[in-house]
């Protein structure tokens, strides 16, 4: 037996002696993982945590019949991935992007008012992965950071929730047909049926190529450009470099607020009108915002600041998600609220210069 593996076994017996800070040290190394795992079936940063910590009481409580036949990395596979089936199952819709919920707005109406429900997808924190490097397991499909991608979450929320926890399983983490049949107390049959399914409708749903795919592509240096000629012209209030920077087909979208705009005509009359307009300017003309770059969800992001006269400093307002394709933006999905700031570790103000 490995070092790792002796001192895993001697933590789980620790633990199942009624050590809790062993069994804290014995699941601390998955913790990461789990989580990822957990958002992916749930499309939500919240409700992951919520799955995991539900998870990890069950899997404490459930220790002393932990036998060892199984690894224990799939043992708490087990335990979270049905976490997250009970809690899918208690809950009444599935998280989507607002291009699912409804159609796309005129953009001269402006942002419109937030959902007070929860049925938004969240963006995700890359380095909660488990896998800081990306890499995925030998039989896996989607690396890591794929696995986290907006719109391959999206898509795996539009599965029936079997069929998401075996594609799950099986493409991202690069468990055997035979480990998640046990997983799902099911067969290998009914798992390699529902894998057809899932990986029809997710090759109908998400793009042809993954933003990794992408970034790779572009190489460093052409991102590096991107991401300053982006962060420049937002920070200006430069629509002309922004329209240079779309598709012309891109898309933009504000969750919680339910109204969207598709097409670069229209997403321009919006930052025209709206986002680059006189509000974020003060008496003398200059424009009242900072933005700093971000990673999230495996994916170019920026965080958006605005000047706040009381607290005299800039405050958090967007944190925006891009989806491209080649060298242009196909998306822009921003998320209008302080919460994600925080969970990405970001300042909660910017000083003034």
């Amino acid at each position: 037996m490995s070092g790792t593996g002796a001192l895993e076994a001697e933590l789980v017996q620790a633990a199942r002696g009624g050590d809790e800070r062993a069994f804290g040290q014995l699941v601390e190394r998955y913790r990461g993982e789990l989580h990822a795992h957990c958002y992916r079936m749930l499309g939500s940063v919240q409700d992951a945590e919520d799955a995991l910590q539900d998870a990890l009481l069950r899997a404490w409580r459930g220790l002393p019949r932990f036998d060892g036949r199984s690894a224990l990395r799939s043992w708490l596979y087990r335990i979270a991935t049905n976490t997250s089936l009970d809690m899918i199952n208690r809950r009444p819709k599935q998280r989507v992007l607002p291009i699912d919920f409804g159609p796309n707005t005129d953009p001269h109406a402006g942002p419109g008012e937030p959902l007070t429900e929860s049925v938004w997808i969240e963006p995700y924190p890359d380095e909660r992965l488990g896998l800081l490097d990306g890499r995925a397991a030998p039989d896996a499909r989607y690396e890591q950071r794929e696995g986290v991608e907006l719109a391959f979450v999206a898509a795996l929320q539009h599965l029936p929730a079997l069929q998401r926890a075996v594609l799950i399983l099986r493409e991202v983490l690069g468990f055997s047909a035979r480990e998640v049949a046990d997983t799902l107390d099911t067969t290998v049959a009914s798992v390699n049926s529902a894998m057809q399914r899932a990986r029809k409708s997710v090759d109908e749903l998400a793009p042809e190529r993954t933003q990794q795919a992408t970034l790779r592509a572009l190489g460093d240096d052409k991102v590096k450009e991107i991401v300053e000629g982006y962060l420049r012209a937002w920070e200006q209030g430069d629509v002309e470099t922004v329209a240079a920077m779309l598709a012309e087909d891109a898309c933009l979208t504000m969750p919680p607020m339910p109204t969207w705009f598709r097409g670069r005509d229209d997403v321009l009359v919006f930052l025209r009108e709206w986002a680059f307009s006189g509000r974020a300017y003060d008496a003398e003309g200059r424009r009242r915002v900072r933005v700093l770059p971000a990673r999230a969800s495996g994916q170019l992001a920026f965080a958006t600041y605005a000047w706040d006269d009381e607290a005299q400093a800039y405050l958090p307002t967007v944190l925006q998600v891009l989806t491209l394709r080649g060298e242009q933006i196909t998306e822009v999905t921003g998320f209008v609220s302080p919460e994600p700031f925080r969970r990405f570790g970001l300042p909660a103000s910017v000083p003034a210069v």
